[in-house]
């Protein structure tokens, strides 16, 4: 703490010893203890209380970050969340309002078939006359 030297030591405790003399020295040195012990344990709390409040400090803005993380966090999810809603809204909607289809005309199906089925007939027919043979097929449609 304060540069002191062996000789200058000696030199304040043979003063010590010549102002107050031998009867009160041990008093006064102990007082001396005494009084540098508590500046030392005050000095030490004064110490631990900045401490304190320095962990106290960080730990406020360790929370503070973490807390803005957290609401970053949930802002994101949020935001990513009605997105995805507000696509699957704009999907339901087209699906619900689109272009119905047509109704089938299944009359017009029937009339197609029937023709078809009339000129294969009519082929079939041509053929037995002529007399060509056609190899049969592994399958029928």
């Amino acid at each position: 703490m304060f540069d002191i030297g062996l000789s200058e030591m000696a030199v304040l405790a043979v003063v010590a010893l010549v102002v107050l003399g031998p009867e009160r020295l041990p008093k006064v040195a102990r007082q001396a203890g005494l009084w540098m012990s508590k500046l030392r344990r005050y000095v030490d709390d004064v110490k631990s209380d900045i401490n304190r409040q320095m962990e106290l400090t960080e730990l406020r803005n360790l929370q503070t970050q973490v807390t803005d993380a957290a609401r970053d966090l949930k802002n994101s999810v949020e935001s990513g969340v009605a997105e995805a809603q507000s696509q699957f809204n704009e999907v339901q909607q087209s699906l619900e309002s689109g272009p119905t289809p047509p109704p089938t005309d299944w009359d017009a199906i029937y009339k197609t078939r029937r023709q078809r089925e009339k000129i294969k007939d009519r082929r079939i027919e041509r053929e037995k006359e002529l007399g060509i043979k056609r190899p049969r097929r592994a399958f029928h449609r």
